[in-house]
């Protein structure tokens, strides 16, 4: 199982650019996370934080006891195992084989034999689905696939929490259904506590079981997924309905005078219903049922008089459906069916 990451009162800055302050959140642990936000609000910065890649000025990062903010620098080694990060591009050497890049954590850090290393690899292999293609090199493949052999990579030290920093980007949507499905049947094999940082509204939608999002250097919310997807916050729901009315501009956020302008134009006067929860993704046919389904639905429904109307109103559907569903039965084998 997943490990519990806590977050408080973290602050970065570079220079005198502010980046996001004060941030607090828990990440659950086995749960899926999401964060979102417009560019250049500091997901990817967040992330390298939590992996103490950078140091935020003020702030803790607490995971097992180990502060990988302030803490002792051996401690935040030892404790970095325990992450897989999965970048934008992959990030793989483009002078090595597949096999050799998704090889190359378990050769630098662990003392393994060259046939359990080959184990390992392939079995990572085949879970991102790509056997038959770990001879080839990175610029022989597709983008996706070399996303895949990114995420395998990511795997091979048997992370307990796994980062994934824009695993969409550069994929067309067919290829983003398919990477969304693999994260949620990622996540039913290994049971660890996910972090994916996207722009990508599909997979917002679809992944995860919490959502945050950054804006103005501050995390706007944070919890469970009913919570931002039915929020009437003007910065998510023009990022959620990719509307050019609301706080984002083209650069950074609107100023007041263009804010007060659109809000006078009937124009921009639209009625919206009510927001429409998409059921989240299940594993794939044949793999286990998520371990964090159980865990979330206890924490949720404990933390429910907690929450907004809108996001109670829509956990207690989204319940009353799952126990409403009916129950498939699997044919015996010989039974004909």
């Amino acid at each position: 199982m997943g490990i519990e990451v806590v977050v408080e009162g973290l602050t970065m800055s570079f220079g005198k650019q502010n980046i996001w302050q004060d941030v607090t959140l828990t990440l659950p642990a086995g749960e899926v996370s999401v964060m979102l936000g417009p560019s250049g609000t500091g997901k990817t910065v967040f992330l390298k934080s939590l992996i103490g890649l950078l140091k935020p000025q003020q702030g803790r990062v607490l995971i097992n006891g180990v502060d990988m903010v302030g803490g002792a620098e051996r401690d935040i080694y030892e404790t970095r195992k325990l992450f897989g990060l999965m970048f934008q591009d992959g990030a793989l050497f483009g002078s090595m084989t597949l096999f050799d890049n998704i090889a190359f954590p378990l050769r630098e850090h662990t003392r393994k034999r060259e046939s359990e290393i080959r184990r390992i690899v392939m079995e990572r292999i085949d879970l991102v689905g790509l056997l038959g293609a770990e001879g080839k090199l990175p610029g022989e493949i597709s983008g996706g696939m070399r996303k895949r052999a990114g995420l395998a990579r990511a795997l091979v030290l048997d992370p307990q929490i796994v980062l994934c920093d824009e695993p969409d980007s550069g994929l067309d949507p067919v290829r983003t259904a398919y990477l969304s499905q693999l994260l949620i049947d990622l996540n039913a094999r290994i049971d660890a506590t996910m972090l994916i940082v996207t722009h990508n509204l599909d997979i917002a939608a679809t992944v995860p079981d919490n959502m945050g999002m950054f804006f103005r250097r501050n995390l706007v919310t944070f919890g469970p997924r009913e919570v931002l997807l039915t929020s009437d916050e003007p910065v998510v729901t023009q990022f959620l309905a990719g509307r050019r009315e609301g706080p984002i501009g083209m650069s950074e956020e609107k100023d007041a005078a263009l804010l007060a302008a659109e809000l006078v134009d009937p124009a921009n006067h639209r009625t919206a219903g009510p927001p429409v929860i998409v059921p989240q993704l299940e594993p794939s046919p044949g793999l286990p049922p998520r371990a964090a389904v159980a865990r979330r639905r206890e924490r949720v429904l404990g933390m429910l008089d907690s929450l907004p109307p809108a996001a109670r109103a829509a956990i207690r559907d989204t319940y009353a459906r799952a126990a409403a569903a009916p129950t498939l039965s699997v044919p015996r084998p010989g039974s004909g069916s």
